[in-house]
């Protein structure tokens, strides 16, 4: 199995300033540093390479998105905003998102990195393929950043598939412990590409991410959100792909399944209060390989969005990379058996109850056979 990974020094160096975690600098607080910096992306990039999974990996190299395909999603007025600001001091693309110098082509670049992951998959090259990425891009809608994206990643390397590749029906998979308002409201009303996405109930952003948020005209029932309460753990999380996630992605049959993967579900992250480990991210990631081996010819593309423990993420991504790649290192996660014996790490009846609606969404999805290109 050959797996892929996107890497650019650039991504590093996408620049969010200072701040107490993702609070302004001011005279009320002592500046420290953002939260969503280069240090989670770059030690997972580092562990990698030390457990000596690089060697069996395939370096893909990305390019810069051009801007007429970041206007397939974003407006251009908005994208005129984030490349003004980013030729001089940098700016704010919105609701949390603060940006630097030259952000803007580095956002550019990291939706290269994942269409390039795309194509790399679609035209064979390897079989499914790993995009770390910076800055994330889940939250951004079209007009305006959030949630410290910029550019919407995975939505514009779903349209790239859609529109260029000439693929009928894409699946993406969103398990960022946060919702993923960017990507549904790209494809709201399009029942070409099957959105889900299992997050924190009612997180980040406010009031989003309803469970009766399922789709507008044609898209109606083609937007799957799976908001799990506060504490849960890798029990409700496989449950969760089990019986909503898996069975939805069957009943739609998608020729290429993306995955917005954030690792900030995990019990070490400062953003949320979730307890999944990195054994629980193997988990997820064994579930979408099989399905996408049974579904599309195992084309599955993962494209790296949040994960804010500097500590942990390595090894979660080190795990989810592992799997992709059919191949276990001797590195080993030291905080997994404690993390693992948490109380609540079990299926709770109440993380059930909102398993159980959601697989009455997932039974109603039916395929689009007809391309939209």
């Amino acid at each position: 199995m050959a797996t892929g990974l996107v890497w650019h020094e650039l991504y590093m160096w996408h620049d969010t300033g200072n701040g107490a975690g993702v609070i302004p600098a001011g005279l009320t607080v002592q500046p420290l540093g953002h939260l969503e910096n280069a240090e989670g992306k770059r030690r997972i990039r580092n562990l990698v390479e030390v457990s000596g999974l690089i060697d069996r990996l395939v370096q893909l190299k990305p390019r810069p998105a051009t801007e007429d395909e970041i206007l397939r999603l974003h407006t251009k007025d908005y994208v005129e905003r984030i490349k003004d600001a980013s030729s001089k001091l940098g700016g704010d693309a919105g609701d949390l998102t603060p940006f630097g110098p030259s952000s803007y082509e580095i956002a550019l670049l990291a939706v290269g990195g994942c269409i390039t992951a795309v194509d790399a998959v679609l035209d064979g090259k390897v079989d499914n393929a790993y995009a770390l990425v910076r800055p994330p891009g889940h939250h951004a809608e079209r007009d305006t950043g959030r949630g410290f994206c910029i550019f919407g990643n995975v939505a514009l390397a779903a349209i790239h598939a859609r529109q260029v590749r000439g693929l009928s029906r894409v699946a993406i998979v969103d398990w960022d412990v946060h919702h993923g308002n960017g990507t549904e409201h790209a494809f709201y009303d399009d029942p070409t590409v099957l959105t889900i996405s299992i997050h924190q109930d009612n997180n980040y952003p406010p009031n989003s991410g309803a469970i009766t948020d399922t789709g507008r005209g044609e898209g109606e029932g083609y937007n799957i959100n799976v908001p799990l309460p506060p504490g849960s753990g890798v029990g409700a999380y496989v449950a969760t792909f089990e019986r909503v996630v898996v069975p939805a992605l069957r009943a739609y049959s998608p020729e290429l399944i993306l995955i917005a993967c954030g690792l900030d579900a995990s019990a070490m992250d400062p953003l949320a209060s979730m307890m999944m480990t990195s054994d629980g991210y193997r988990k997820l990631t064994r579930a979408m390989l099989a399905a996408a081996k049974d579904l599309c010819g195992g084309r599955l593309v993962v494209c790296h969005e949040g994960g804010y423990s500097p500590a942990y993420v390595p090894y979660c991504g080190l795990a989810i990379i592992e799997e992709l790649a059919g191949v276990r290192t001797e590195v080993s996660d030291p905080l997994l058996d404690l993390l693992a014996s948490f109380g609540g790490q079990e299926l709770q009846p109440h993380q059930e109850a909102v398993i159980r609606e959601a697989m009455k969404l997932a039974a109603a999805v039916r395929p689009q056979p007809a391309s939209r290109t």
